[in-house]
This record gives C-alpha cells, sequence and structure tokens, in this order.
C-alpha cells in the first residue's frame, strides 16, 4: 500500500524550511489516495507519528507553442501533493531515502 500511495518526496527550498522548522514535509502522492490512506503510508515507511496531513490537488496546464510545422498544443501532468506534520522530535531524513 505504502508503495502505490507515495510517489516521491519533494524536496524544495520552501519544504526544506518548513521540514526544519515546524516539522513537515512534502510528498508527491497517487491521485487516487485520501488522507488516512498518506497517513499509514507515511507512518510505514518512515516510522514516524504523523499529527496532520494537507493535501492539494494540481490540475495540469494547456500549453501552445509554435513550431516549424505549425502549432503544437499538449498539456501538463495533474498531480496531487501533500504535506505531513510529524510529531514534535520526529524526524524524516528524505535525502537518505531518495
Amino acid at each position: 500500500m505504502a508503495n502505490n500511495t507515495i510517489v516521491k518526496p519533494l524536496v524544495t527550498e520552501k519544504l526544506t524550511i518548513l521540514g526544519e522548522k515546524l516539522n513537515r514535509y512534502g510528498f508527491l502522492v497517487d491521485l487516487r489516495s485520501n488522507k488516512v490512506e498518506i497517513k499509514k503510508a507515511v507512518e510505514q515507511m518512515y516510522g514516524v507519528t504523523v499529527v496532520a496531513v494537507n493535501t492539494m490537488n494540481y490540475m495540469g496546464k494547456s500549453k501552445v507553442r509554435y513550431t516549424k510545422t505549425g502549432f503544437s498544443s499538449g498539456r501538463t501532468n495533474h498531480f496531487k501533493k501533500a504535506v505531513i506534520t510529524v510529531k514534535e522530535g520526529d524526524t524524516i531524513d528524505i535525502f537518505n531515502t531518495i
């Protein structure tokens, strides 16, 4: 279950600061997963106690560009992001698990 729910951890400047100050970590998760599944998956994979799960759905944007052969249109992928808050004192070492 954990392998299907969590796609990969997010390593951005903003999430790194949140991890250091507020014990929050970001993950790309499966579009169909809910907060309960995400919580169980993170607790199982990293051995931490999850206090809160916040999720965000991002819809893909339409992209159009002009090439030699004419207009080329497409769409970026949809994705779901989860920000996990872990218990005070617990940490997730994302850099060792990438």
